[in-house]
């Protein structure tokens, strides 16, 4: 397609590849690179601009500043979750929004088998302990096992997807809820299909895979959380919304549930004095799941093939809005 230009207006502090300019380039597509924190400022980078793309968690994506986009016909965010874009004002407006999930999905499931283990095993306390001179190899007594236990997934995206092919091998059995993946799909990972409810008492590791929207805003609260079992472990690498901390807090505290492992929290950066951090069945992480050399090299180079695609008339690997009707003609690849 001619004259056609790319934006890349967020980095959320990262530092782009020399390599990225050198392919646009190659590809024909006319591209520029500026961080914008204005209004103003992405109206002068972007105005024009065919795609507009942001890495990471950018805030200048939002559906107010769609009015100064007046040619663009598709956001890329880089990376999985999409809270951060509008998603439906896009929609409305003939703009394709993609995103690059397989570029993380090996190292958030990663930190999400990671926090389990971490739990499970008591690795953080027992470090812990150890470092103030307490060799303690039997107290406190291991409460937690894997093997034939069952790991519920809320959510089952490329990195559910991921999770639930690395934890086969620990021999568990695998739950699975979500409404738009069909039940057939799950075969390949020996996993089931179960109602909401369902999931929550069953399941013994609740891990979530779900994005923040206006749906699954809050869904783990309270009535949740006493669905499930008093020696559950709640895995949250999704986002920190997803889950109401103060009914985490109390769950914690009085036993509804046995412990959490979170790499999210809600606000982002915490409070430092936030009461989940006093707690010793609390282990947290500061949102790196989607981070390591290998994803992060990967997330550009999915970025850019996806801007490509675009440029060249294809819909991109992953389209989180796949009914839109797009401002040009795509084909599949």
């Amino acid at each position: 397609m001619d004259g056609f230009k790319v934006a890349l207006v967020g980095l959320s502090g990262q530092v782009m590849p020399d390599w990225v300019s050198e392919r646009m380039a190659n590809a024909g597509i006319d591209f520029v690179a500026k961080d914008c924190t204005t209004r103003q400022e992405l109206a002068r980078v972007a105005g024009d601009a065919d795609v507009v793309w942001i890495f990471g968690d950018s805030p200048i994506m939002c559906a107010e500043n769609l009015q100064v986009l007046e040619r663009c016909g598709g956001i890329i965010r880089s990376g999985s979750g999409t809270d951060k874009v509008p998603v439906a004002e896009a929609s409305e407006r003939g703009i394709v929004v993609a995103n690059t999930p397989a570029a993380v999905e090996e190292s958030v499931s990663d930190q999400a088998i990671g926090l389990l283990l971490a739990i499970t095993r008591q690795i953080v306390t027992r470090d812990r302990a150890v470092r103030q001179g307490k060799w303690e190899p039997n107290l406190p007594a291991l409460v937690w096992h894997l093997q034939g236990q069952t790991l519920g997934l809320i959510g089952f995206g490329h990195i559910a997807q991921a999770v639930a092919r690395k934890m086969s091998g620990f021999e568990v059995k695998i739950l699975v809820y979500d409404p738009y993946v069909a039940a057939e799909m799950l075969i390949n990972y020996s996993a089931k299909a179960v109602a909401f409810d369902e999931l929550l008492t069953q399941s013994d590791f609740v891990s979530l895979h779900c994005p923040l929207t206006k749906e699954t805003y809050r869904l783990i609260s309270e009535r949740e959380l006493r669905l499930m079992k008093p020696n559950a472990i709640l895995i949250n690498t999704s986002r920190g919304a997803v889950v109401d901390e103060p009914a985490l807090l109390t769950a914690l505290r009085e036993g509804w549930i046995s412990a959490a492992g979170l790499d999210v929290v809600d606000p982002e950066p915490p409070d430092p004095d936030n009461p989940l951090f006093q707690l010793e069945n609390v282990v947290v992480t500061p949102h790196i799941g989607g981070f390591s050399d290998y994803s992060m090299q990967r997330t550009w180079e999915l970025s850019v093939e996806t801007a490509i695609d675009l440029a060249q008339g294809r819909w991109p690997r992953s389209v989180v809005n796949p009914l839109v009707k797009p401002r040009w003609t795509l084909v599949e690849q």
